[in-house]
């Protein structure tokens, strides 16, 4: 197929440039897959279509808030940094802006808290960087820190909890993994209170998921590689409800991939930590999961490719056609699909 074929029309107003005031309370179309089907409904109706004995997989990844303002020590110069990737306890791999100014032996101060200093640039221009600090890192980023939003999120995020799920917990994330941000902590007390189980796993997601797909044959993209760990406890809770004859349904995208991942590589789902760069696009056989709570995805995006893969092609884009012209919010702050 080619990536052409994955482009929709969409309106700029559509695009979401803040969460709503409640997480639930965003729109949700549920997609039969089997018939073409599609209801429309809020997030918190989301039970209804739950049912005893399903589980439900969330990425509990937590985003780091990665984009550093400083300046230059010796000119006070402005820079911006933006955490990539941890090489080792004190050293990452970042992106600079300006990056003509963030030179070999470049020391940076970020608000008397926080310094750094470039050791080395690399062949794509990123640079590797050496902190130094007093007390600990993550919180001194939680501090000063602000959320690395989307590029086509222009309004600034007033609470950067809101960038986050309500369960967030292992911190390594460049980007939120959206389709949980519908959820509150009361909603997913009323699912296990109906009898639907939840496991975790982890995925960080790198800024890769912003990579647009730069080739016209979608079999040549390359996709980001990102880091993935799934627990034995999860890993239980998946085969069991696989045996019992019901539905493990994947919270996002990267719950999806995560799981596709192990179900490929080990032909079972284990316990088990890695990388994966899998890309699911129409024509991939789906190994573990009946069911995908997603979010509306960019066009010509790896994203909608694999929603395509998973509600077929025709379903997929006339679902969208129809998200547009009943005006839903898209992308990460938006509304929400369950495909089923």
């Amino acid at each position: 197929m080619q990536t052409s074929d994955f482009y929709y029309d969409l309106p700029e107003e559509l695009i979401a440039q803040k969460p709503i005031e409640n997480r639930d309370n965003s729109r949700l179309m549920v997609l039969e897959r089997s018939t073409g089907k599609i209801e429309h409904n809020r997030f918190y109706d989301i039970i209804d279509f739950l049912e005893e004995g399903d589980c439900l997989i969330l990425n509990d990844s937590k985003v780091l808030p990665a984009r550093l303002y400083g300046e230059k020590k010796d000119t006070h110069a402005k820079i911006e940094i933006l955490l990539l990737k941890q090489e080792s306890k004190d050293r990452w791999e970042v992106l600079t802006r300006p990056g003509r100014k963030a030179k070999v032996g470049t020391e940076i101060t970020f608000k008397d808290k926080l310094y750094a200093k470039v050791t080395d640039v690399l062949e794509d221009g990123n640079r590797i960087v050496e902190f130094k600090y007093e007390g600990n890192f993550y919180d001194i980023i939680d501090q000063i820190g602000l959320m690395p939003l989307p590029p086509y999120i222009k309004e600034k995020l007033e609470d950067k909890q809101r960038y986050q799920t309500v369960y967030s917990k292992d911190i390594g994330s460049a980007a939120a993994p959206t389709a949980g941000l519908h959820f509150t902590k009361e909603l997913l007390e009323k699912i296990k209170k109906k009898g639907v189980n939840i496991g975790f796993v982890t995925l960080h997601v790198g800024l890769g998921t912003f990579r647009p797909v730069k080739v016209e044959d979608i079999e040549n993209h390359k996709m980001h590689s990102e880091y993935f760990y799934l627990k034995e406890e999860t890993a239980k809770l998946i085969n069991e409800t696989k045996k019992n004859g019901k539905r493990v349904i994947a919270v996002g995208t990267t719950s999806c991939r995560t799981l596709e991942s192990i179900a490929n590589r080990y032909e079972q789902i284990k316990e088990c930590a890695g990388n994966t760069d899998i890309f699911i696009y129409p024509g991939y056989k789906f190994k573990c999961i009946d069911g995908l709570i997603t979010n509306f995805h960019l066009p010509e995006s790896t994203l909608i490719m694999l929603v395509s893969a998973f509600a077929g092609y025709e379903n997929t884009m006339r679902a969208y056609k129809e998200a547009v012209e009943s005006r839903y919010r898209f992308f990460s702050f938006g509304d929400a699909m369950f495909i089923r």
